[in-house]
């Protein structure tokens, strides 16, 4: 019976997994201050957006370490942990990230690699290798997978930037699991030095377009606040970023149409 339990509540997680968002699921979540704005991020220089958007490493110029923790529509079961590190180098910077999803009965790990640098003054490229890792239990297979995304950062005026990503490009006739490929687009504009304001679009293989919007405001010095809408489930969301020295602290929500709200923190020090 326990164990008849077990794989019931197994099928219900991985269905939710699956199935919670209709984007592509091996996308790297985002952190909780991309998460505030409504995960507009692949335009915007941030820790996490780094790993969004591998080209926007080169624009990090000191050491940085994060942890942030997701909790899917308050399901520790569908819980994310992430780590990661940038470290710069001149006009390049190296990142690595590793990312936990889910429980002992159905987990995906993330290993990442990447690299951003500068092609010019106003424009950055960068790239990412990815190993994803999927653990279930009982009698089915673990499933490995090597994949990798690559990504543009350019800046046309001192306001204006523009982020391109594309997660996936190797077809799947090359691997043995199928894995579903991305490609967003976004911009965004400085309205002032307190206010940001961007916008993009994704598309996942097999999936609609998603469209995603949001916004960050200083309200006082050190304190931000953020908001944002993304057509996925019609989700609105909201946020708080803090920072203390040389840490940052930032909070975020998201509802759900049907499934409820999802929580996320993050913690980023400046290490040099």
């Amino acid at each position: 019976m326990f164990s008849l339990h077990k794989k019931i509540v197994s099928i219900i997680v991985i269905f939710l997994s699956l199935n919670a968002y209709c984007g592509n699921p091996y996308l790297q979540s985002a952190g909780a201050g991309e998460a505030g704005m409504g995960s507009v991020c692949i335009m915007r220089s941030g820790f996490w957006s780094s790993f969004t958007n591998p080209a926007l490493l080169a624009n990090n110029s000191s050491i940085l370490a994060a942890f942030n923790y997701e909790n899917r529509f308050n399901l520790w079961q569908l819980g994310t942990r992430s780590a990661g590190l940038i470290i710069p180098a001149g006009r390049t910077s190296m990142g690595v990230i590793y990312s936990h999803f889910g429980y002992s009965d159905f987990r995906r790990s993330l290993v990442g690699l990447a690299c951003g640098m500068f092609l010019g003054e106003n424009i950055s490229a960068g790239v990412q290798v990815d190993y994803f890792l999927e653990r279930t239990s009982g009698d089915y297979d673990n499933h490995q997978s090597v994949t990798c995304d690559a990504g543009l950062f350019f800046k046309p005026s001192q306001k204006v930037s523009i982020g391109v990503h594309l997660f996936n490009p190797v077809p799947n006739s090359f691997r043995r699991t199928i894995m579903p490929s991305s490609v967003r687009a976004g911009a965004g504009i400085e309205l002032s030095k307190l206010l940001f304001a961007g916008a993009e679009a994704e598309m996942s293989s097999g999936e609609k377009l998603i469209l995603r919007t949001g916004f960050e405001y200083e309200a006082f010095r050190k304190l931000w606040i953020r908001g944002g809408f993304s057509s996925e489930n019609t989700s609105f969301t909201f946020g708080l970023g803090y920072l203390l020295k040389s840490l940052k602290v930032d909070l975020s929500f998201a509802t759900h149409e049907r499934l409820g709200m999802t929580s996320s923190a993050s913690l980023i020090f400046k290490i040099k």
